[in-house]
């Protein structure tokens, strides 16, 4: 599938984006590198989906910038971001619901042309293998359940061998065996080499697989750590966790 890889980086520096009067993220910045996950958190309307967006593409920043290895890809396209190693899985279901689940990763992998025809089916069949979905490869869409829907999409998004991972939500909408799986796919693909950013809401299964999280609070940085040092942080309990937050707990 993926092999491990030099070092790579992703760099955020000084973002802010505005909307009317509204200052909805404010000059944050962070860095992450390949083998990493990184959490982003925080309350409803905190600037997580627009830092997100303003990432991947989907959204131009107002101001700062964004470094891709030593490529600035600021004002670049989604499409050339995503050439250059950065991809991204929404939070609602971006699955065909007509095509099955082996052609959903194919729709991707045929993009790459740095593949010929054999070693993309290669690519596939390593996929479906990795993610447990072999079984179901001529399944369409629309009959999946939350767990393998959001393996597959997982999947189909590794098909363009990316270096960085975008994961909005990804415990959304499923069951806890499937969050189970999927904490340790997001795992094993961190020790392959692909950083991974993510933001959920399910508090507990985020902090249990980051290496570091930022806690974003009005489109600015709370607080930054590990787990331990988020979870004694008291401006992090008082505006997110909450005071009486144990570890068994999900805001």
């Amino acid at each position: 599938m993926v092999d491990a890889r030099s070092k790579a980086t992703l760099h955020i520096r000084n973002l802010a984006k505005q909307y009317g009067r509204k200052l909805v993220v404010k000059d944050v910045s962070f860095s992450m590198e390949s083998g990493q996950i990184i959490g982003l958190l925080g309350p409803n309307g905190a600037g997580k989906t627009t830092m997100f967006y303003m990432i991947v593409g989907f959204i131009k920043a107002d101001a700062g910038t964004i470094l891709l290895n030593s490529h600035d890809v600021t004002d670049l396209p989604m499409y050339r971001r995503s050439r250059l190693g950065l991809s991204y899985l929404p939070q609602d279901p971006s699955i065909f619901r007509k095509l099955s689940v082996e052609d959903n990763i194919r729709l991707v992998v045929e993009t790459r042309d740095d593949l010929d025809k054999k070693e993309k089916q290669a690519v596939v069949e390593d996929l479906l293998e990795e993610f447990g979905i072999a079984g179901i490869r001529k399944q369409y869409g629309y009959t999946l359940s939350g767990g393998e829907r959001r393996r597959t999409e997982i999947a189909r998004s590794l098909g363009s061998n990316p270096k960085f991972l975008l994961l909005d939500e990804p415990f959304a909408g499923i069951d806890p065996k499937a969050v189970y799986e999927i904490k340790k796919l997001v795992q094993k693909l961190a020790g392959k080499g692909i950083g991974i950013l993510l933001t959920d809401h399910n508090v507990r299964d985020t902090l249990a697989i980051t290496h570091q999280s930022h806690i974003i609070n009005e489109g600015e940085i709370l607080a930054s750590g590990k787990r331990e040092e988020l979870l004694q942080n008291p401006d992090a309990r008082r505006i997110y966790f909450g005071e009486d937050f144990s570890e068994g707990d999900n805001t």
